[in-house]
């Protein structure tokens, strides 16, 4: 998998698993041992946050740039000036988890000037044909149409998020693979990789290139009963 842009965006539809996506990218950058900052850029959706995993970055040494009362009940949270570091400072690998749709899409706007002068930046776009707006390939298209026209910058690459979250089998991705084919087809852009929970990217290892694994994760309104590791599930249902 190349990490070599300095800039790496995630986007794609609610629910699609670009956060997941994001927090788990920007800790492999840092075990490859790049200085890393991640920013959390979905103002829209509240449900689903790059910092329910702040300790995990923390931890690894990645700096998380959230919306200001990301934490809270305020309904218009305000990006803070922090991501402005993220376009500026050329020495550090940012990662940007962008709002789904087209409008959480938006809020990148005021940014892209930047990256587009810089030319050095990944747009990729999370395909998930397991949510129910983006069953297809045309509707996949449909989405990634509309986020370019919010954001004014251009798609790059897609990345293969074919899942169920714990309930993804190996089947899950295996049969999403002439979807993305048709996608790549219609959109004149690469399947960059593909990304999988810890233990089906273990297996798919051997059948698919380039996968990132993932640890999923936790959210803050999980039961307590919910969070913690997954309890085995079969991997090729």
């Amino acid at each position: 998998m190349d990490t070599s842009k300095r800039v790496t965006l995630f986007a794609g539809h609610y629910g699609s698993g670009k956060t997941n996506i994001a927090v788990n990218y920007a800790l492999r950058l840092v075990r490859e041992g790049k200085r890393t900052a991640i920013a959390d850029l979905d103002i829209v959706n509240p449900y689903f946050r790059t910092r329910d995993s702040a300790a995990e970055l923390a931890a690894a040494g990645v700096e998380l740039i959230s919306p200001q009362f990301a934490s809270s009940n305020v309904d218009l949270p305000a990006l803070p000036a922090e991501v402005y570091k993220l376009v500026e400072d050329k020495r550090l690998y940012a990662v940007m988890d962008i709002g789904g749709d087209d409008r959480g899409a938006y809020a990148l706007g005021r940014y892209v000037p930047y990256l587009l002068e810089e030319g050095d930046y990944q747009m990729a776009f999370v395909a998930n044909p397991c949510r129910p707006l983006t069953a297809t390939p045309e509707q996949a298209l449909e989405v990634m149409g509309e986020i370019q026209a919010a954001c004014g910058l251009p798609f790059t690459a897609i990345v293969n998020n074919a899942n169920l979250a714990y309930e993804t089998t190996i089947h899950t991705v295996l049969n999403a693979l002439p979807y993305m084919k048709e996608l790549s087809a219609l959109s004149g852009l690469p399947v960059w990789f593909t990304a999988a929970e810890e233990r089906v990217a273990e297996v798919l290892a051997g059948w698919v290139p380039d996968v990132l694994p993932m640890r999923l994760q936790e959210k803050y309104f999980d039961l307590p009963e919910q969070r913690g590791p997954p309890k085995p599930r079969p991997l090729f249902g």
